[in-house]
């Protein structure tokens, strides 16, 4: 299977794809210390974003989102890559902000059409 996406950051990653099946703000929607979805309610709840290709439809705002990035970043707790169904302004600034710290970062990329479903396996070469 081969698509086209615009790359937001460049970086490589391959594995398991968790697409998210309703919105989620990351602020209280994700444990950055576990990398848990615990919000309540939400389809995947208890499952882990950590090392999977994560595939966002829609998300809802919280500006602290990018924290709680920024912090799976650094605990490396973080997906692999970020797939998104639209633009948003706040999830990829912690993606940003821990490329300007020099840490190891994770592939952005946004895309009208996802035609990826979890459980799917991907690889995303980029720059």
């Amino acid at each position: 299977m081969s698509w086209q996406a615009e790359v937001l950051f460049e970086g490589t990653a391959s594995g398991e794809v968790l697409r998210l099946d309703q919105a989620i703000s990351f602020w209280g929607g994700v444990n950055p210390a576990t990398s848990e979805i615990v919000l309540a309610g939400h389809p995947q709840k208890g499952l882990y974003v950590e090392d999977r290709i994560l595939v966002i439809p829609q998300l809802v705002g919280s500006s602290s989102s990018s924290a709680v990035m920024l912090e799976l970043i650094y605990k490396q707790k973080s997906p692999s890559a970020l797939v998104l169904g639209g633009r948003d302004a706040i999830l990829p600034i912690g993606v940003l902000v821990a490329r300007q710290m020099q840490w190891l970062t994770i592939p952005v990329l946004l895309m009208d059409e996802l035609p990826f479903n979890t459980g799917d396996h991907i690889s995303i070469p980029t720059g």
